[in-house]
């Protein structure tokens, strides 16, 4: 399962202008449908969010796919049909009710605004608007409230600060988070698709006793860890590790909370793990922390350390959910609880979170009229 899905993320995408569904059914109630732009379709998250709607069955009435002019004109086979990448351009936006932007920081910074003044509402996977405080950071499950008070532009988190609130947000709300500390194990899919193919390019010439020569990364990937992501900063810390710090803090709404994070890149294709240790003003024990997060939407627990059970990358791959294990006291701290928290972060971490957000703002009469 895990090979096939790998393939599939790995293939090549592009897509067009399509009218898709003429009307959306919710419990026997007939909803209206929506004109929906995908920018970046050709990327990874891209195709992912392009699956998910249609997974999810989105009320999409018309779709336009979209990205650089390099990738434009490239051809895909999705909902039965071929479609057209188109290039990404202001005037791409004119009849679009909802789009995704899937690119670049720089595209969405540029185009984002752009879609809005033609009436468009954005959701945003890149870094471009997250610390704004006019734009709402939202994970559905965690913050759906910010949603409400969207002007035009919604951002998704980081991949890696998703499935960490998705754990934290029920713990902080029963116990009270004082101090964070994480380490995180990326896969490469969050860099894309050039990552992927170097990884398993390096790992069969190293095989086979060739030289490698990197090209991604600045060192080899394959058999190895590199502990950074993103560029670093005056202190030594990576701009990765400060997403975490900072858009945790933006969600919970919590600008008290403690946090500091490590972001190290290791080789694997899907699913990024994280060793998370949590101090609370009020004592918490493993059991108490598993029952609250066993009535958590979006969270499974996976914690049965004497059956050699907890979480892996290689499971969670292909899933929507975040997998939680390993919980048990630290033994450093009075009131401090370590978790083993795993997601897939092409899905959870990034096209499904954003599909949810376009839920939510559906159910709630939150996109225009």
């Amino acid at each position: 399962m895990y090979q096939a899905f790998l393939a599939n993320a790995l293939s090549s995408h592009a897509c067009q202008k399509l009218k898709l569904y003429s009307n959306f059914t919710v419990g026997g109630r007939i909803m209206r449908t929506y004109n929906v732009a995908i920018v970046g379709a050709a990327g990874l998250v891209g195709r992912q969010t392009l699956e998910r709607l249609e997974e999810r069955r989105f009320p999409v009435g018309k779709l336009k796919l979209l990205a650089t002019s390099r990738s434009a004109g490239l051809k895909i086979r999705a909902f039965g049909q071929d479609f057209e990448v188109g290039e990404t351009t202001p005037e791409a936006f004119d009849d679009i009710d909802l789009a995704f932007f899937a690119a670049s920081t720089q595209a969405s910074r540029e185009l984002a605004p752009e879609a809005v003044r033609r009436g468009a509402v954005v959701i945003d996977k890149s870094n471009a608007f997250r610390m704004d405080p006019a734009v709402p950071l939202v994970v559905p499950e965690v913050n759906p409230q910010a949603a409400r008070r969207h002007q035009g532009i919604l951002a998704s988190p980081n991949c890696s600060t998703i499935q960490m609130v998705m754990v934290l947000k029920p713990l902080h709300d029963a116990f009270r988070a004082t101090r964070v500390i994480v380490s995180t194990y990326q896969a490469v899919s969050g860099t894309g698709r050039e990552a992927m193919e170097e990884l398993r390019e390096q790992t069969g010439k190293i095989l086979q006793n060739q030289p490698v020569k990197p090209e991604v990364y600045p060192y080899q990937i394959a058999f190895n860890v590199l502990p950074h992501i993103d560029a670093f900063d005056e202190v030594g810390y990576t701009g990765e590790e400060m997403k975490m710090v900072n858009e945790t803090k933006k969600i919970l709404e919590d600008w008290s909370l403690r946090i500091t994070a490590t972001t190290v890149r290791v080789p694997v294709y899907i699913g990024h793990s994280e060793a998370i240790t949590v101090d609370f003003e009020k004592p918490v024990t493993p059991e108490a922390a598993r029952a609250v997060l066993k009535q958590t939407r979006g969270v499974v627990v996976v914690d049965d350390p004497q059956s050699l059970r907890y979480p892996m990358p290689i499971e969670a791959a292909g899933r929507d959910d975040v997998f939680v294990g390993r919980i048990r006291t630290d033994l450093s701290s009075d009131n401090g609880l370590n978790l083993w928290v795993v997601a897939d972060n092409l899905r959870k971490g990034a096209a499904t979170n954003a599909v949810q957000i376009a839920e939510f703002l559906v159910e709630e009469g939150l996109l225009p009229k």
